[in-house]
């Protein structure tokens, strides 16, 4: 469901209806325009923006406007009225005015309201909303509703859905460039980008707005929700709106493995087991348990591996069932708080690094790390090695499957690099 606006003259007003998009062409040019048939034409032509085209007046164009208003698409009607030389086969305002006046839709009838709505909407934020339906187990027609009830007070959205054929990394990048169209000294906030699914429907937007600058709101709705634990993002669905709307922003670091964006960890071993094996299947029957299952089975699984790492310009050789580097982790991600807590804006990885083989001490292990996330102090055992870098790469023997946000690669060797305050962020104002 786009941002829509809609463009309607009388034909004395239609030469004034195009001085005026041209005039306004790069603040316009951020939303879903549509006018009624050869008026959408001149207008196109005129000025190079995209015009959907609806029926003539005299086939009903003026209601299918103002049925798209009781749908709730339309954001603002400019409607260059000539009460004196109107004619029968021209737009009626009436039932365009009922609706508008019923779904306080703004309504502009000559230039000197158009420009002030027009003036309004560069001031008003705009936000590309990518939404995967199939995300958990909600009801999506319900959360996308909630979530355009909370937002559309302060941000227009244009929503976009994820489809199965298509990568939601192009979906990002077409917002991304629609955006960046509109920098330009008029626009106070040329927009920024939503991302409502899980976390690799997180994972593969954010990949996308790296180093862009532009802002990435998260609206949870997945099994783990990882990132948003993280980051201190509430997963209540209104309360990450309210989050978004808010408008506080926060610089958090990001990663690349292999030239693969990566922004909560990567791992070898137990981590890329666990997460292999908490399939879809299992997730939508359990949720969250699926991992702690996967978990439980991948910890009496995993055969032990030798991990030759280089960092900080050393060569380490350790014999291990499991290597995580973390950029950013929930206290949840037991293989990623050797040290506690990840801080994911210091501008280093958190590698921890378990060289138990004997399962029963793992179990050991893994109880240290919990009761390390818990009062977010390091682990002292000295099977659990803990290393800090802003690089390093990790090669294995025998090679080992890699998960890289939850998505499970073969790659070996493994080079992970950190990018300090790559990716923007809204967060609560005091996050945890």
């Amino acid at each position: 469901m786009p941002a829509s606006i809609a463009l309607i003259a009388h034909n004395t007003q239609k030469n004034d209806l195009i001085v005026l998009v041209k005039k306004y062409r790069s603040i316009l040019s951020g939303y879903h325009l549509m006018a009624m048939d050869k008026t959408g034409q001149q207008i196109q032509e005129a000025t190079g923006l995209k015009i959907e085209g609806l029926l003539s007046a005299a086939r009903g164009g003026d209601l299918q406007i103002a049925a798209r208003i009781v749908s709730g698409e339309m954001i603002g009607v400019i409607f260059l009225f000539d009460l004196l030389q109107a004619n029968p086969q021209e737009p009626r305002i009436d039932s365009i005015l009922r609706a508008c006046t019923i779904h306080d839709v703004p309504l502009a009838i000559n230039l000197a309201t158009a420009e002030s709505i027009i003036r309004g909407f560069a001031r008003s934020r705009i936000a590309y909303l990518i939404f995967n339906p199939v995300a958990g187990q909600g009801n999506p027609d319900r959360d996308l509703a909630s979530i355009h009830q909370t937002l559309k007070p302060q941000v227009h959205l244009h929503t976009i859905y994820t489809q199965p054929n298509v990568n939601p990394v192009e979906q990002a990048k077409e917002a991304i460039a629609a955006i960046q169209a509109r920098e330009t000294e008029e626009n106070e906030d040329p927009g920024f980008i939503i991302a409502s699914g899980g976390d690799g429907t997180v994972s593969a937007i954010a990949s996308a707005t790296i180093e862009t600058g532009i802002p990435l709101g998260i609206i949870p709705r997945g099994t783990a929700n990882a990132f948003c634990a993280a980051l201190g993002i509430p997963m209540n669905l209104k309360s990450a709106c309210e989050t978004i709307a808010a408008g506080n922003t926060r610089m958090v670091d990001v990663a690349r493995c292999n030239d693969i964006p990566m922004i909560l960890l990567a791992g070898v071993g137990f981590e890329a087991g666990m997460v292999e094996k908490a399939n879809r299947e299992l997730k939508n029957h359990l949720g969250s348990l699926a991992y702690v299952l996967s978990a439980a089975q991948q910890l009496f699984d995993q055969e032990p591996f030798k991990a030759t790492i280089e960092i900080n310009g050393e060569i380490v050789e350790f014999q291990t069932v499991a290597v995580t580097v973390a950029n950013a982790a929930p206290s949840t991600s037991l293989m990623a708080q050797g040290f506690g807590e990840v801080i994911p804006d210091d501008g280093l990885l958190d590698i921890t690094i378990l060289t138990t083989p004997q399962n029963g001490l793992q179990v050991n292990a893994f109880a240290s790390l919990f009761a390390s996330a818990l009062v977010k102090t390091p682990s002292n055992r000295e099977d659990l090695i803990c290393l800090q870098a802003s690089r390093l790469k990790i090669t294995t023997d025998p090679p080992q499957k890699l998960v890289i946000d939850g998505e499970i690669f073969a790659a070996n060797p493994v080079d992970i690099e950190c990018i300090p305050k790559g990716l923007t962020i809204f967060t609560p104002l005091l996050t945890i």
